[in-house]
């Protein structure tokens, strides 16, 4: 058996490393065009602000040692230019010579990766405008932090242009973040972002949320300190310097090579793949970032993240040598770490609901990440959707603790197959320094279940009855200090003894803090024959819609 993997680091890398696992006596050649199989390309930033201060740190293995390791020819800065399916055979080019040859296969995978997109504005090419995908990249970054750039601009609110951002701040640059989109962080739904663009501003970064960037023009060429003073142009008019200017604005897949060979390709280019990882053609898989994969919702996606790749890249193998294993869905589990935040995400976005025109049920909670009596209780915020059988579709969170454990338990749970109502059983560990003994996994599914059984109905921030009374049950000192427009004050303890005063012919929304006294309000007045709601949240999720984010 000849297999031939085309591309390393995430995908390709762990595809060579279970292929030897899995068939000792296969001949396995690794083709990487770059200097480096596997890199630790989430550590980027991290090296800029000189948290990760060892550059040879994010280099996960060397050519050599996984040679060495696993008795894999590794040829680095040779590019496959062509694939012949039918001939069973691929052209390479030796970069470092220059001499072209072609290898024969038995089995073939394609790790080709993804690709920064860069868009067609005037100034792009300038040296000091630079993207953030590969080591080389990272190094030309930290040279001109190091030489001592006073301004930066990142373009893109993603995954990458909000770590960079930190990490330039970390290392006292003046940073201006540019997005396109009303929003940052895409995965999320925009309230959910509310406090991500706060952080951002609380943190020094000037934030322009719905900015097109126009064009990049120098001003001046660089001097010896490696300092350049760049104008960035806003479709808007806008204009303002920059000695640096960083493009994430997204990714494309690297799907050229397949398409010439006549693989089948999606329609945002993605390769095709069925459950085992096999393309068009029985005897060529592909994996990572360059693959079409469905979604949570069973929609067609082109998800760029390192822990599917790397199963892919698992599964691609073993099937190449025989097994029959299969890879889910991606549901996109990610997290990210801003400044003091924390935001997280899984599944399918209320956004990403309604594009498919999927019914679903959403809830808002803003649970502690520990017991409150413990010292250092953060609270979180929690948006939980959910369908009307109880099957999870996604879950999004942020917070300053806990965040990161209490998505992973909600994507476990969907990959499961598991249901709100089996949130409610779970049992999680517990001590007042690391949760609380009704976990915020266990209440999102409390909550969840009292909406589908009927014992509550929600409203919401974003859509509330507009002949609604808006009943405040929180204590009054809570009422002086901040209200919704036009609610009316009714402390919980006193409702009963004054629902005289409320009117049986309107509909009222009861709200509170967080939504645990709306709800016992709203049952209170259901009791008494009251049409009643619980504005899911409380005025604090009311707040996120009404803030940077929303």
């Amino acid at each position: 058996m000849k297999l031939l993997i085309i591309g390393g680091v995430a995908g390709g890398a762990s595809a060579a490393a279970r292929a030897r696992r899995v068939d000792e006596s296969a001949e396995i050649i690794l083709f990487e065009r770059g200097e480096h199989i596997s890199f630790a390309n989430c550590g980027l930033p991290y090296h800029v602000s000189e948290t990760i201060p060892d550059r040879d740190s994010l280099l996960i293995v060397t050519p050599a040692r996984f040679k060495a390791r696993t008795g894999i020819e590794v040829r680095v800065r040779h590019e496959v230019t062509a694939i012949d399916p039918d001939a069973k055979t691929v052209t390479v080019i030796d970069l470092a010579k220059g001499s072209r040859y072609t290898e024969s296969f038995d089995k073939l995978i394609l790790s080709p990766g993804a690709s920064p997109i860069r868009p067609g504005i005037p100034g792009v090419d300038d040296p000091a405008v630079t993207m953030l995908w590969t080591l080389a990249d990272m190094d030309r970054i930290k040279a001109r932090v190091d030489a001592g750039i006073r301004r930066a601009v990142v373009v893109g609110g993603g995954f990458i242009g909000l770590e960079l951002a930190e990490c330039l701040r970390d290392r006292n640059v003046d940073v201006t973040l540019v997005e396109m989109a009303p929003q940052l962080l895409p995965p999320l739904d925009p309230e959910m972002t509310a406090p991500l663009a706060d952080e951002m501003e609380r943190n020094g970064v000037r934030l322009l949320l719905g900015a097109a960037l126009s064009a990049i023009r120098r001003t001046t060429l660089p001097d010896d300190s490696g300092t350049a003073e760049l104008t960035v142009e806003l479709a808007d008019g806008r204009s303002f310097p920059a000695d640096l200017v960083v493009l994430a604005i997204g990714v494309r897949p690297n799907s050229e090579l397949a398409v010439s060979a006549g693989l089948a390709t999606g329609a945002r280019g993605g390769i095709l793949v069925d459950e085992r990882m096999q393309t068009s053609r029985p005897d060529i898989y592909a994996v990572g970032d360059a693959i079409q994969v469905s979604d949570s919702l069973g929609r067609p996606a082109q998800i760029p993240l390192a822990g599917p790749a790397n199963r892919q890249g698992r599964i691609a193998a073993g099937n190449a040598l025989g097994g029959t294993e299969t890879y889910r869905a991606t549901f996109g589990t990610s997290v990210l770490k801003l400044f003091g935040l924390t935001a997280a995400a899984t599944g399918a976005s209320e956004k990403a609901l309604k594009l498919a025109g999927a019914p679903y049920e959403k809830i808002y909670l803003n649970p502690f990440s520990h017991a409150t009596y413990y010292p250092g209780a953060q609270m979180m915020h929690l948006k939980l959707l959910f369908s009307r059988e109880g099957r999870i579709l996604g879950a999004q969170i942020v917070g300053r603790d806990g965040v990161d454990k209490r998505i992973d338990v909600l994507a476990t749970a969907m990959q499961a197959g598991l249901t709100v109502y089996d949130l409610q059983a779970l049992e999680l560990a517990y001590a007042p320094p690391y949760g609380s003994a009704k976990d915020p996994v266990n209440f999102a599914g409390f909550v969840a279940v009292n909406v589908l059984s009927g014992k509550s109905n929600p409203a919401h921030a974003d859509a509330l009855p507009p002949d609604a009374l808006l009943l405040d049950v929180r204590e009054p000192v809570e009422f002086e200090l901040e209200a919704i427009p036009g609610a009316r004050p009714m402390p919980l303890g006193t409702i009963r003894d004054r629902l005289a005063e409320l009117p049986r012919d309107r509909e009222i929304v009861a709200y509170c803090a967080v939504g645990i006294r709306g709800y016992l309000a709203e049952r209170i007045l259901k009791a008494h024959g009251f049409e009643a709601r619980n504005l899911s949240g409380g005025i604090t999720t009311w707040k996120l819609f009404r803030a940077g984010g929303g």
